[in-house]
């Protein structure tokens, strides 16, 4: 059971008989067996199928497969997968990336089938340490980014403009503190791309649902988002996510007053709130619910970062 306050981060899967037979059966042929079952997996919001494959030869695989309807989008972000997740180095803690199809209207990802599971929730203090010491190791494991990638800034320059465009929107039902600020939080989200600059390569989209835990490994999944900047990035990103699903509050696992984490904290802040006031895109039913849910932790973590009234 959810409420607003903490929404699941899933959406609608496609089941794998859904999946176009000819791309099911290039898989199948792939993996040089006949599926004989396939597990959909619920964490996410991209109305693809994700689903956890056993073949009668014994082999097991996890595949994403996405089609241009209902959400164009979505296979395009399938694609940017393909280039990002086939070039991540061995050392980073990542399912392989084993091959992928692309029908033109249909992508499809293999990756090798990782037996681990999302953390607890409501987050265990064992198991979130775990994770934030392995956030720490990808950090030093991707600074100098050792694949090419766009920037964070150039990424998000169209998205992390939530504050500024709200000074020109209705904003009924909009937090009191931030309408109080508005004019002010606009100003400090133009800053964000400069303070978001740095030379590791970053996940972008950490949270516990794109997080897998085996005995004695964190694996990080979905990497569409990833790009090149400040190597904080990451942690700013997850902290409100890891708040809303009963963890700590952002600023005991990351505080001081670096101005650019305040500035990149206040561009995503904007968005959460802003994205989280509009309707559902085609195919994601839940995932403003979930923004908004993480637009109220960021937005208490920005307030007490900034000391405004």
């Amino acid at each position: 059971m959810s409420d607003e306050s903490n929404p699941p981060a899933s959406g609608v899967r496609l089941p794998w008989e859904q999946v176009p037979a000819d791309l099911r059966r290039q898989v199948a042929d792939f993996l040089g067996g006949r599926v004989v079952e396939a597990v959909t997996q619920t964490g996410g919001f991209s109305p693809a199928a994700a689903v956890r494959l056993k073949l009668d030869n014994g082999r097991r695989a996890f595949v994403k497969a996405c089609g241009s309807s209902p959400n164009p989008r979505s296979i395009e972000i399938y694609r940017e997968e393909v280039r990002i997740a086939g070039a991540l180095p061995g050392q980073v803690p990542a399912p392989r990336l084993l091959t992928s199809f692309d029908t033109g209207d249909w992508v499809a990802l293999v990756f090798e089938d990782v037996e681990g599971r999302h953390p607890a929730m409501p987050w265990r203090d064992d198991e979130l340490r775990r994770v934030l010491d392995a956030v720490d190791g990808l950090s030093a494991a991707l600074t100098p980014a050792p694949i090419e990638a766009r920037t964070f800034a150039e990424t998000h320059e169209m998205s992390f403009t939530g504050w500024r465009t709200l000074l020109h929107e209705d904003t009924t039902g909009l937090d009191p503190w931030a309408l109080r600020n508005l004019e002010a939080l606009a100003a400090l989200e133009e800053g964000w791309q400069a303070a978001a600059e740095g030379d590791s390569l970053v996940h972008a989209d950490l949270r516990a649902d794109n997080l897998l835990l085996t005995d004695d490994r964190v694996y990080v999944v979905d990497w569409p988002w990833a790009s090149v900047g400040a190597p904080w990035i990451d942690l700013v990103c997850m902290l409100p996510s890891v708040c809303m699903q009963g963890g700590p509050p952002p600023q005991d696992l990351l505080d001081g007053e670096d101005p650019a984490v305040t500035a990149v904290l206040a561009a995503l802040t904007g968005y959460f709130v802003r994205n989280g006031s509009l309707p559902d895109p085609p195919g994601l039913p839940t995932v403003r619910a979930f923004q908004r849910a993480q637009g109220v932790e960021a937005l208490a973590w920005l307030r007490h970062r900034t000391g405004w009234g």
